[in-house]
């Protein structure tokens, strides 16, 4: 909403609407369908688009979107409940671990990333706990979760559950294994961050770190490969130059601190929008080794 509200305000040509679409995955498979021309995806979903991996496997689509811009961050880390022993990733071997709700990209991403190698020994030993992320917090306070992920945006807020088990809980993170961080680094729907734990903490609650390395599921604006080159260029210009008014309406949307910014999750092996790449083009921001869409 606040990019619609953006480009209400800032842009005299650009019609705006925004549809709810069942979450990252269903934006591919719906823009595949031509049902819309833009939509909020995740470049771990694009990636197992791409590869025909995941729910792709049974149900694959003929084509992906193309990148347009980076939204925002889900940056992903380890917490413990006090009292379980629990220091390093390698500790949570037979562990009760919460990885969030099933169905979650955040929580696909995260298995994603432990499941490969060097990582697989530690995860294929853990107990992967399932339920809602409405029960977790209970479950943590009556022991039946020894560790779960906490994540959100950096320097912004942690999603809801995460905040509740840290009101209610003695909590302390997970210090990542040299084997976590070149999984993590190592994946390619995911990049990878180190943030300052004074800049975003959970509930002024001390977990016992100055940082936070965590694995960061990338969401993007994408456009369909018919989108009007003209129409994506405009919406481009109205991110950047009024990239304030987007953040007052959404804080959780990246700040841009120069067009190059707008790339940042771009991947090489993901096209970019011929709109969007004129645009970065023209802004002395095109990176030459992206492919540019047809």
């Amino acid at each position: 909403m606040a990019v619609e509200r953006a480009v209400s305000q800032e842009s005299d040509t650009l019609e705006y609407s925004t549809i709810e679409s069942p979450g990252y995955i269903g934006t591919i498979y719906r823009m595949a369908q031509e049902q819309f021309n833009a939509g909020i995806t995740d470049n771990n979903s694009l990636n197992k688009a791409l590869d025909e991996s995941g729910q792709f496997a049974e149900q694959p689509v003929s084509r992906i979107p193309h990148y347009g811009f980076s939204a925002f961050p889900y940056s992903i880390y380890i917490v413990a409940r006090d009292g379980t022993g629990i220091e390093t990733f390698d500790d949570l071997a037979g562990a009760n671990v919460y990885p969030a709700e099933p169905g979650y990209s955040t929580r696909a991403t995260t298995l994603d990333v432990w499941s490969q190698e060097p990582t697989a020994d530690v995860y294929e030993q853990m107990n992967i706990q399932d339920m809602g992320v409405g029960d977790a917090p209970g479950a943590m306070e009556e022991g039946t979760i020894d560790a779960s992920i906490a994540y959100g945006t950096p320097g912004v807020r942690y999603t809801g559950f995460v905040q509740e088990m840290a009101s209610r809980i003695d909590l302390h993170y997970v210090e990542p294994t040299d084997a976590l961080i070149e999984s993590a680094e190592s994946f390619a729907g995911a990049g990878t961050t180190t943030t300052s734990y004074d800049d975003w903490p959970i509930a002024n609650a001390d977990i016992g770190t100055d940082e936070v390395f965590t694995w960061d599921l990338e969401v993007l604006y994408a456009f369909n490969p018919e989108a009007n080159a003209d129409a994506v260029y405009e919406l481009c210009r109205v991110v950047d130059e009024h990239n304030d008014v987007v953040n007052e309406g959404e804080a959780q949307f990246n700040d841009y601190e120069s067009t190059a910014d707008m790339l940042g999750y771009a991947q090489e092996r993901i096209p970019v929008h011929p709109g969007a790449a004129q645009y970065y083009r023209d802004n002395d921001a095109w990176d030459d080794s992206l492919q540019e869409g047809e």
